[in-house]
C-alpha cells in the first residue's frame, strides 16, 4: 500500500511541478490537463446546444433553416467566448496578466485571419439574406453547380461531374453570381436550329414544336415557343425555346435528346440541313512575253 501511495504522491508532485508562469500564476502540467479536458468539454456541449436550438427549439418556427443555422452557429460561438473565459479563470489563470500579451496575439491574428473574417461576415450576410440556398443552381467564378452545403467560412458546389468544389464565401459577396433556381426551379434553354432557304418557316415552327412537346423534359406551361432569329450565311436560323424543372443541372443532355429528334424528323419529313458553302473564284493572271 506505501508503494502505491507513494506512486500516485509521485505522479501529483510530477504533475505539480511549474512549466512556466503566467503574470503571478504559475502553470503546471495539471493546469494544462485540466484546461484541455474543460474546452473539450466545452466544444462538445455547445455543439450539442447548437443542434437543440436549430432543429429543436426553432424548428417550428417559420425561419428557414438556413437562418436558424446562422442563429445557432453565433449562439455557439457567445458561448465558447464566455466560456472559455470562465474556463481560464477556473483553472486561475488571471486574464489581467495576460492582457498585453492577448493584445498584441490579436493584433497579428487579425492580420493573418482577415480573409477568414471575411469568409464569415460574408457567411453571415449570406445565410440571412438567402441569396443562395442548399439546393440551388448557381454559376460562379465559372463554377456552375448545385449548393449542398453552406457553412460560416465557405460553401460548397457539386459540378454534373460529381467534383466537390470549396468555394470561399466571399466570391459570392464580391462576385457576380448567377442563380438558376432562385425564385424556383424552372428555366428556359435557346437551342438554335439552321435550315435550308427553300425550306417553309411555317412548316419548321411545327416541326420543332412537336419535338419539344413530345419530350418529358419539356414543360407543357410555360409552353415551349419558337423564333424565327437570322437570315444566316448559309441557312435560316431559329430558336427553339424550351422550359424545363428536370434538366436544370444537365441542359446538355435536353439539348442532345432534341438534336436527335430534331434531326429524325426533318430526315423523316425531308427537310434539308445546310452546310456551309463558299465559291471559290480562279482568276488567270494574263502572262507577259
Amino acid at each position: 500500500m506505501n508503494g502505491i501511495k507513494t506512486f500516485f504522491n509521485d505522479i501529483v508532485n510530477f504533475l505539480s511541478v511549474p512549466i512556466f508562469s503566467i503574470g503571478n500564476t504559475d502553470v503546471t502540467l495539471w493546469t494544462l490537463t485540466y484546461l484541455i479536458l474543460l474546452l473539450v468539454l466545452l466544444y462538445y456541449v455547445t455543439a450539442k446546444l447548437n443542434k437543440i436550438v436549430v432543429y429543436k427549439l426553432l424548428a417550428n418556427s417559420k425561419i428557414e433553416l438556413g437562418v436558424r443555422v446562422a442563429v445557432g452557429t453565433i449562439f455557439r460561438y457567445v458561448i465558447l467566448t464566455v466560456g472559455f473565459i470562465i474556463i481560464l479563470q477556473t483553472v486561475g489563470i488571471n486574464l489581467s496578466s495576460i492582457t498585453i500579451l492577448l493584445g498584441a496575439l490579436g493584433v497579428g491574428i487579425g492580420f493573418g485571419l482577415q480573409n477568414i473574417t471575411n469568409n464569415f461576415v460574408s457567411g453571415l450576410i449570406i445565410l440571412f439574406e438567402r441569396p443562395i440556398k442548399v439546393g440551388d443552381r448557381i454559376e460562379v467564378t465559372g463554377i456552375t453547380g448545385d449548393v449542398i452545403n453552406i457553412s460560416m467560412r465557405a460553401t460548397t458546389i457539386v459540378t454534373n461531374d460529381n467534383i466537390s468544389i470549396i468555394v470561399p464565401n466571399s466570391e459570392f459577396i464580391s462576385s457576380t453570381v448567377i442563380n438558376w433556381s432562385h425564385s424556383d426551379r424552372k428555366v428556359r434553354f435557346n437551342f438554335p436550329v439552321g435550315v435550308s432557304y427553300k425550306e417553309d418557316p411555317e412548316n419548321i415552327k411545327q416541326i420543332l414544336l412537336d419535338v419539344a412537346n413530345t419530350n418529358p423534359g419539356v414543360l407543357r406551361e410555360p409552353k415551349p415557343d419558337v423564333l424565327f432569329t437570322e437570315y444566316g450565311d448559309s441557312s435560316l436560323v431559329f430558336d427553339l425555346r424550351v422550359w424545363t424543372d428536370q434538366y436544370i443541372t444537365k441542359p446538355g443532355v435536353l439539348k442532345s435528346q432534341l438534336y436527335f429528334e430534331i434531326f429524325k424528323s426533318f430526315k423523316e419529313k425531308g427537310v434539308e440541313i445546310p452546310f456551309p458553302q463558299r465559291d471559290l473564284h480562279i482568276k488567270e493572271m494574263p502572262v507577259n512575253k
